[in-house]
């Protein structure tokens, strides 16, 4: 059974290795020069204004959620049109019932954006 995992284990082990083994060899053969402005905080080539911990309205986040919740359901969607062609095949005979649970899975998206436009969770300027 172990032998099963042996390349798994040795691909594992020469990845680390290599890993440290750069780590190791850039601070043996590395340059030591300190630079006045390479500890400096970098954005976008502009000096840094204001306070980091700037507090940021919970709409921006509520966005981002939204935004990463519907793309994965859109993945979902392209996985289930690549593989449509599929069930019409005479070896499904269920093709029918799977179109039917994809058009609630569907209806279930548009209600859900529905909603979400509804109550203004799109817009993050307010």
């Amino acid at each position: 059974m172990l032998q099963d995992y042996a390349p798994i284990l040795l691909l594992i082990g020469l990845v680390a290795a290599f890993a440290v083994g750069n780590i190791v060899l850039s601070e043996l053969v590395g340059r030591r020069r300190r630079v006045i402005g390479k500890g400096d905080p970098y954005e976008c080539g502009m000096p840094p204004q204001g306070n980091a911990r700037l507090r940021l309205s919970i709409h921006f986040y509520l966005t981002a959620v939204l935004f990463i919740l519907f793309d994965v359901e859109g993945i979902f969607l392209i996985l289930w049109a690549n593989s449509a062609r599929a069930f019409n095949s005479p070896e499904i005979a269920a093709g029918g019932l799977i179109f039917a649970e994809i058009l609630v899975f569907v209806a279930m998206l548009v209600v859900a954006l529905a909603f979400v436009w509804r109550k203004g969770g799109l817009e993050w300027d307010r």
